[in-house]
């Protein structure tokens, strides 16, 4: 350890394997957490915001830690390294699990330490000596001709940490590298060419004209990293999903968008964070029917796993490394996002339909977006075709449905003339209509056509 690498650390923050504390409070969790999973790395001394506090290095000191581990059950094994006023504690992965501590059985989740229920203990005994699929180092990667260094500069942008140490250890942090081998989590991140070693890492997009999805009108194989994979398929949906504008009288308008575009997002991530990537046979698919979005990918569905009350996390390294970018929250709460989300947009709430083999994810169309259709007063449609003039008789009228052509030609600058002119190319685009008499009528802003 030197400074260096204490700084990255530091601003690299808590995760899978790291965990900062200030004292020996509730140590004994936290180690027996690391052992269940894949060992790690205990600062003491530092806060959780990554601060250095500082603690008073005994003998006393490492003889209570040491205690504790050595209470717990089975045993776990440690070692102790002093950095200036730091205690690091190396806890290694356990052979034997699960392990407990005085308070119970504990399990790494990202940066957190959680207790385990009992269907999750009976699943850690029985799958005791398996790895995922993303914790597999492959042997064929080279890591001089295959690595992507941009990516690995992105990624670091991304999650605002800077490159303060060689390439080599910031892998070793990051638990991709091992023994010299990336391991194929790495490899889904920063590799060149990820489809060359796992080539069922494809997102498969669809967008159908009818309810049954049948009649394809477009469809594209996403490739890439799962960094560039989910920005593409967020492409798609852009591309293919209608947005409407709603006039506020402000220089800016308000977009309403079909669907929930950040609650799928989440969605996306976590379909490529949570598939079985064992299962060759599948890609991740989204598909667009003209009343729904779905989102389906292979999963292994744990016994005891309940949707929106448990923590479920197939692949760690990849779900670890999305965390450290903030594309997700504390792993657990995708579900709320998702929801809080919806209802942000006024969205109805997505649904689950899932078996033992399939994860699928139904979202529907936003309640705003509809009311837009109905031709509630809101403009749909693509309006860049507007000129300026257009866009403020539009802003004018979706405020005073009774405005005249008078009083728009004062508001606007422009003579009555002109006024009528940009009407007539409103109505023909379909965004306004006069309702009654030219004396008594009003205005009324439509649903355009895109």
């Amino acid at each position: 350890m030197n400074k260096k690498e204490l700084d990255f650390i530091l601003q690299e923050g808590e995760g899978l394997k790291l965990e900062f504390k200030e004292s020996l409070n509730n140590l004994d969790k936290e180690l027996a957490a690391l052992a269940n999973s894949e060992g790690g790395r205990i600062f003491l001394g530092v806060s959780d915001d990554g601060k250095i506090k500082g603690i008073k290095i005994t003998n006393k000191l490492k003889s209570e830690i040491q205690d504790l581990a050595n209470n717990c059950d089975p045993k776990i094994k440690i070692k102790l390294e002093n950095f200036e006023n730091i205690l690091i504690i190396h806890a290694e992965e356990g052979k034997d699990k699960p392990y407990k501590c005085s308070s119970g059985f504990y399990i790494r989740q990202g940066p957190n330490s959680q207790k385990m229920k009992r269907d999750e203990i009976i699943e850690l005994i029985t799958s005791e000596g398996k790895r995922e699929f993303d914790e597999l180092e492959n042997k064929e990667f080279d890591l001089k001709k295959d690595f992507d260094n941009n990516k690995l500069a992105d990624y670091l942008r991304r999650a605002e940490v800077e490159k303060i140490i060689p390439k080599k250890k910031i892998l070793i942090e990051f638990n991709i590298l091992k023994g010299g081998a990336i391991n194929n989590g790495g490899i889904l991140f920063f590799s060149k060419n990820p489809q060359k070693f796992i080539s069922h890492s494809i997102f498969t997009c669809v967008l159908s004209k009818n309810k049954e999805g049948s009649d394809i009108i477009d469809r594209q194989e996403i490739e890439g990293s799962l960094i560039e994979i989910v920005e593409g398929v967020m492409k798609f949906i852009e591309k293919n999903t209608r947005v409407a504008y709603k006039f506020t009288g402000k220089p800016q308008r308000e977009n309403i968008y079909e669907y929930p575009l950040e609650s799928i997002r989440e969605a996306v991530i976590n379909s490529v964070m949570h598939r079985d990537y064992f299962e060759r046979g599948h890609n991740n698919v989204l598909r667009i029917f003209s009343n729904k979005l779905t989102i389906t990918n292979v999963w292994q569905r744990p016994s005891w796993f309940k949707p929106g009350r448990d923590t479920f996390r197939k692949n760690k390294t990849i779900a670890d490394l999305f965390l450290r970018m903030k594309w997700v929250e504390k792993l657990g709460s995708g579900f709320s996002r998702m929801r809080r989300f919806c209802k942000e947009v006024n969205a109805p709430i997505f649904k689950l339909d899932l078996d033992d083999k399939y994860f699928r994810i139904i979202f529907f169309k936003s309640k705003n977006y509809l009311k837009i259709v109905k031709g509630e007063g809101l403009v749909e449609g693509l309006v860049e075709g507007l000129v300026e003039n257009q866009k403020k008789i539009l802003s004018l009228i979706s405020k005073n449905r009774k405005i005249s052509k008078q009083e728009l030609s004062e508001k606007i600058g422009i003579s009555t003339t002109a006024i009528d002119k940009n009407i007539s190319k409103l109505k023909q685009k379909g965004l306004l209509k006069r309702v009654g008499p030219d004396k008594g009528g009003c205005w009324k802003v439509k649903g355009g056509r895109r």
